[in-house]
């Protein structure tokens, strides 16, 4: 058989071919797919995670409780009357004044209702220095934030009348407003200036702007294609709007990679005087290859967050999980497609001094160009493994050291976004003077009658033992709903914004109060929700969820580098230095965030913690992205074993011909991940320094230095297939480029023969 006719085996060979021959059908059908999935999306609408899916526990109960009862909660807001230099007190009359003048501003707005003064709420700090009063927003809670304006204008202009005494608003729908009004625009940017970003570091890789285009085009259909498929999977499994960005992120990252993998092995077999058809057979059959076996690797490790049991972590699995699996598939269909269709016009839009050849000349030597800079870093590894292999695991093991102590916890306000804003400093000095009061507790009391006798004697009784027991200083208020026979207990939590201290008050409400008061009641119900309470019923399940992920995880990756390398040693080398660049990053995290060090240069001080859902979700989205540069760099190495080369050469030859790949790959992930590390949410720049440190010292460290030492180490070692293991299913490497070119490597069935 002639060069045109060479049959190829594995399924990304296949499916490049066919692509390429069918080329203007591929690109059809893929517009047709991302189209049909953005209408019918559309047309399907988004179903989000509901508040009562969210957790499992009693915040899952009382939510449940609530929405069942059809029971829509306001959103309340709080306005703070306090003396500035403590000379004037609750009871003076100019006090009194400004009280009077609060609530008939709040009411004038007719946004509001049930407003209540200090004075008949008892809502007067033990110093008598500082008043709250209370309100709640009218209409729904989802949207007081866009109503709330007339209220802060009207609260403003009390203020000014009062220059003794400061007045401040907080509560759900102001720092609604607040947050979307300093953050809305933040995450805008950050998520519109990641296509430019990548874009602008395609260019300087490729020196065209028609090969930088097409991995970003790519990747943006990848995108739209899953947005329009988070709306219809919704009907089944809600989304969100944190799975959403999460998918752009990820989709962003993998859709460039891929492409840019498969491109840049085409463009090279074409600079080594290989026809344009031979050229794409061999990237689909390599490249292409890789990308299957990184992107189903991707996606099992996205499938470890569907174990969690959280609904904001599954949705986040999940949406991750679809673009990764569209991205790979339009890597190995439709971009073959577009190479056949342009040629040698992908080379359009030359820049000058950037393109390659522009500096050099075309002829074979070119085509496998390598990186004088790694060159020289693999002579120094590959002389002295033992050393480089002590060195590069010590420092990882030392950067990783930090991650022992690590502390994880939902944020508080002031942690969260520090003292930029005003808000942040109004809920610091209401935390002080009524320490719990800006985030009670909340007991949702359900009963067959809620005003029979000895229900009322058990709320009595509750509220008075919540002081009694140390556990709140009060006021403890209660709201009936006679309709619905159910009743909210708020009770302000003694330790306030210190989570640790509020949290051990929470267990007293559970554990002590709550069963000698209300539990003495036959068939009343009395779950405790809230904010100190949701972050310890998320903790706690997802405590429950970390062992299941890491095992799912870790056993599938392992299964799949075994199926794909039928080797039993570079299965557990992968899973263990992947392991090792994810322990790094936690360390980095910890360091900075936790520990402070550094902490100036991020804009981070003063966080003293990790927020708590980022290690298992870091977890989950390091492991799978590592393995990108993981698999292209051992396919490569292992192609070169199989074409003779020894391991130590085919291990230099492996990792200098791809460090200008995934150079550019670890670039664009930096960046668009260190764009993430700008924002002002302190759980998004977490997010995002730990995704950049980990990309970068996974693509340098781990791939440059301790993999191609260990290799070296192993030797022969590095092919080890146990016998008992060979009647697994064989998913290695498709083809080498001589067997492609020259096709008598293939008998007439179209299987490869050993080499």
């Amino acid at each position: 058989m002639g060069n045109g006719e060479t049959r190829v085996r594995g399924l990304a060979a296949r499916a490049g071919g066919w692509s390429a021959r069918h080329r203007w059908a591929a690109v059809g059908i893929w517009v047709l797919f991302v189209v049909l999935a953005m209408g019918l999306g559309s047309a399907a609408g988004r179903v989000d995670v509901k508040d009562s899916d969210q957790l499992k526990g009693e915040t899952h109960t009382a939510a449940k409780i609530i929405e069942d009862a059809g029971i829509e909660e306001p959103a309340s807001e709080t306005v703070l009357i306090q003396s500035k230099d403590g000379s004037l007190k609750a009871t003076d009359a100019e006090f009194r004044s400004a009280v009077t003048a609060v609530v008939e501003a709040v009411e004038g707005t007719g946004k509001v209702t049930d407003v209540t003064s200090p004075y008949d709420t008892r809502t007067i700090s033990k110093d008598g220095r500082s008043a709250l009063v209370q309100f709640d927003m009218r209409g729904e809670s989802d949207t007081a934030g866009e109503r709330v304006e007339p209220v802060l204008n009207a609260v403003g202009d009390v203020q000014k009348d009062h220059g003794s005494l400061r007045i401040e608003e907080i509560g759900g729908a102001s720092m609604m407003k607040t947050f979307d009004d300093a953050f809305g625009d933040d995450f805008q940017k950050a998520e519109y200036s990641a296509v430019p970003v990548a874009l602008g570091i395609l260019l300087i890789a490729f020196g065209a702007l028609v090969a930088a285009l097409l991995p970003v085009l790519l990747a943006v259909t990848a995108i739209m294609a899953t947005m329009g498929l988070m709306g219809i999977v919704s009907h089944v499994m809600p989304m969100s709007d944190t799975a959403n960005s999460v998918m752009l992120l990820v989709g962003l990252a993998v859709g460039v990679d891929y492409c840019l993998f498969y491109l840049r092995r085409e463009r090279e077999e074409r600079q080594a005087g290989r026809d344009a058809q031979t050229a794409l057979r061999v990237a689909a059959a390599t490249s292409g290859r890789a990308i299957i076996v990184s992107g189903v690797t991707v996606c099992v490790a996205m499938a470890g967050m569907l174990f969690t049991g959280l609904a904001e972590f599954e949705a986040m699995g999940l949406a991750s999980l679809m673009v990764v699996a569209v991205a790979m598939v339009g890597s190995v269909t439709v971009l073959p497609a577009l190479l056949s269709l342009l040629g040698e016009r992908v080379e359009k839009g030359k820049i000058p001094f950037l393109h390659p050849e522009s500096r050099l000349r075309r002829n074979k030597g070119a085509a496998n160009r390598e990186s004088r800079f790694w060159t020289a870093v693999l002579k120094g590894v590959l002389a002295r493994p033992v050393i480089s292999v002590a060195v590069a695991a010590g420092a990882l093991l030392a950067i990783a050291a930090p991650a022992l102590g690590m502390k994880t916890q939902n944020l508080t306000l002031d942690q969260e976004f520090g003292d930029s804003l005003p808000i942040v400093q109004t809920y610091n000095r209401l935390n002080e003077a009524f320490p719990g009061g800006s985030d009670p507790a909340e007991v949702v009391v359900k009963a067959d009658d809620i005003n029979a006798p000895e229900v009322k004697s058990a709320l009595a009784d509750f509220r008075d033992r919540a002081v009694s027991s140390g556990a709140s200083r009060g006021p403890v208020e209660i709201k009936l709903h006679d309709e619905q026979n159910i009743a909210f207990v708020y009770v302000p939590l003694v330790g306030g914004s210190d989570l640790d201290k509020a949290g051990a008050s929470l267990d007293k409400l559970r554990d002590d109060v709550r069963p000698a008061t209300l539990g003495k009641v036959d068939g009343l119900e009395a779950p405790i929700t809230g904010q100190v309470a949701g972050s310890k019923d998320f903790n706690d399940q997802l405590a429950g969820a970390v062992v299941p992920v890491f095992a799912f995880v870790v056993v599938f990756a392992f299964g799949l580098m075994l199926l794909s390398f039928r080797s039993l040693t570079i299965a557990i080398t992968s899973i263990v230095l992947n392991l090792l660049s994810v322990g790094a990053a936690y360390g980095i995290l910890v360091a900075v965030f936790q520990h402070g060090w550094g902490a100036s240069l991020v804009g981070a001080e003063g966080v003293g913690a990790i927020i708590t859902w980022l290690p298992l979700f870091l977890f989950v989205i390091l492991f799978g992205l590592s393995m990108d540069y993981h698999v292209f760099v051992v396919s490569r190495i292992r192609e070169a074993r199989l074409r003779g080369r020894t391991t130590k050469d085919a291990i230099q030859h492996g990792v200098v011909t791809t460090a200008g790949v995934v150079t550019s790959a670890a670039v664009i992930m930096v960046a668009v991940f260190a764009i993430f590390g700008t924002l002002s949410m302190q759980s998004m720049k977490q997010m995002g320094v730990g995704l950049a440190a980990a990309v970068l010292i996974d693509a340098t460290i781990i791939r440059g230095v301790l993999l191609p030492a260990v290799m070296a180490l192993l030797g022969e070692r590095n092919w080890y297939f146990p016998k008992w293991l060979h009647r697994l299913p064989d998913m290695t490497h498709d083809e080498a480029p001589e067997a492609v070119t020259h096709g008598p490597a293939h008998d007439d069935k179209g299987e490869r023969v050993p080499v």
